[in-house]
């Protein structure tokens, strides 16, 4: 090829000097088309290939390779063909004798041609986008998988991070409500992918049918929902962005923390800490552009959505009620009564009517056995002969006085003994543990050992007034009281 040096000699000897073409090839030594291929280009165009390259050993075979990549389409992405294994398969069963480069050249210009290209977005502010990403952390000395909320906003890039024990609609839920505390409003808009939680059914049109818990939360805070295309990551790219950044940055190493509590308030922080960085080509901070964004968020409802499933439920005839494969006691002055259960992220509450009858914590096993004791005292209080069995009542930790108790109320009054330690028990269903527990202790060195002598005890403990703490008011002068003696009133006869 010609260096650009000749191309401007040759063109300046024939357009600017005047002379020939034909002067130009004897004074360059060139052949005559050279020359009259300077005139045409004022830089040398290289070469131009006219006709495709001919694959004399694989050309045969261009169909099978066409064939395998087009099977692949409706292959699992880690179950594809690589360029390695298709002339792996050429060679032992086709035959073909040519070499592995020719064979990669070919599917990587097939799989180029086949690839998809998109059009770049403009975000403007007051906008967000919503997924989940799922990542391991170390919990309470427990390893085990966490789902991970993420909201961005992609005209600052300003990121939210909570992380949650399951991918359910209340932890949806929560996600949304503490976003908006953390963003201080309300976007305009946020984009989701299709995920179950708020999408029951893709229509035909391409419209969505929502469930009845997002459409909760649409309807409380009134933004509009957008959804990107059925298994199109691209259509919402800035918090698929998030979901790498977050489990790369903020939980490599794999974080240990005490409980789901401390790891959010350190995630809050590191999505606090993030806005002092730069993202992409801006040359503001994803603080100082994250201005814009809170100019444009609608301001909060005075009350925000309560961030739990809801579902009916009935009460069996040993008091329970089922939420997600467990059971979960409720008292049994409610059995066959149909309730309402509202599971949240870290608790259950069962509601009879308009009334909270029962509040447990969340368990997340399965066909796990939920029970608060003080809901089958009433009944066992019926049923005595019940007491050593029932299953509410195995584990709980009560102070060792209780059976201390329980063993002097038997030896003296027999069956009966049993009836009133179960009396005293009930006592805490409307007293603190701390209040009876002392009251049984008073009862036992007073040697009056019964039901009533510990609810009057336990009611005066708990009538009792507060004692003055003198140490907190050091202001005062301090008194010192002394025994009288009949020696004292002489000074009044005086």
């Amino acid at each position: 090829m010609f260096a650009v040096e000749s191309y401007a000699a040759v063109r300046r000897f024939v357009f600017v000097e005047g002379h020939s073409r034909r002067q130009a090839a004897i004074v360059f030594g060139l052949n005559r088309e050279t020359v009259a291929k300077m005139c045409r280009f004022s830089l040398p165009p290289g070469y131009t290939r006219t006709k495709p390259v001919a694959k004399p050993k694989l050309g045969a075979l261009i169909p099978v390779i066409d064939a395998i990549l087009e099977a692949d389409k409706a292959a699992p992405m880690k179950q594809r063909h690589t360029a390695k294994r298709i002339f792996e398969r050429l060679r032992d069963e086709h035959d073909f004798a040519g070499g592995y480069t020719v064979v990669k050249d070919y599917v990587r210009i097939c799989r180029a041609q086949g690839r998809e290209t998109f059009v770049p977005l403009a975000h403007p502010p007051g906008h967000a986008q919503v997924d989940f990403g799922e990542a391991v952390a170390m919990i309470g000395g427990v390893r085990q998988k966490v789902h991970y909320f993420c909201m961005d906003l992609p005209q600052s890039d300003a990121p939210f991070v909570k992380a949650y024990l399951r991918e359910t609609t209340e932890a949806f839920l929560d996600g949304h409500v503490s976003a908006f505390a953390f963003f201080g409003g309300m976007p305009l808009s946020i984009l989701y992918d299709n995920t179950t939680i708020a999408v029951a059914k893709i229509c035909g049109d391409g419209k969505r049918e929502r469930t009845r818990a997002f459409t909760e939360l649409c309807s409380h805070y009134l933004f509009q929902d957008r959804f990107g295309r059925p298994g199109k990551g691209n259509d919402k790219g800035k918090v698929e962005g998030l979901v790498k950044f977050s489990r790369a940055n903020f939980m490599v190493p794999i974080p240990h923390a005490a409980s789901f509590d401390a790891l959010n308030a350190r995630f809050e922080e590191q999505c606090r800490a993030r806005q002092n960085d730069h993202a992409a080509r801006h040359t503001d901070t994803i603080g100082e552009r994250l201005g814009s964004d809170t100019a444009m968020l609608r301001p909060l409802p005075a009350v925000p959505l309560e961030p739990c499933e809801k579902r009916t439920a009935r009460v069996s005839s040993t008091a329970l009620v089922r939420y997600r494969t467990n059971d979960y006691s409720v008292p049994t002055a409610y059995g066959f009564r149909d309730v309402v259960v509202k599971g949240f992220v870290d608790e259950v509450v069962i509601l009879c009517g308009s009334e909270e009858i029962a509040r447990h914590a969340r368990c997340y096993a399965e066909g796990a056995f939920v029970a608060d004791p003080l809901h089958y005292l009433a009944l066992i209080e019926m049923k005595p002969g019940a007491l050593d069995q029932a299953a509410a009542l195995q584990g709980w930790a009560l102070p060792e006085v209780f059976q201390h108790l329980r063993h002097l109320l038997e030896a003296r009054l027999g069956n009966r003994g049993r009836r009133e330690f179960i009396q005293v028990l009930r006592l805490l269903e409307t007293m603190p543990l701390a209040i009876v527990a002392e009251a049984v202790r008073d009862a036992i060195k007073l040697g009056a050992v019964a039901f009533d002598a510990v609810k009057l005890i336990a009611l005066a403990i708990e009538q009792r007034p507060a004692r003055l703490d003198l140490t907190a008011y050091p202001h005062l002068p301090k008194m010192d009281v002394k025994t009288t003696c009949a020696a004292d009133y002489a000074v009044l006869a005086a």
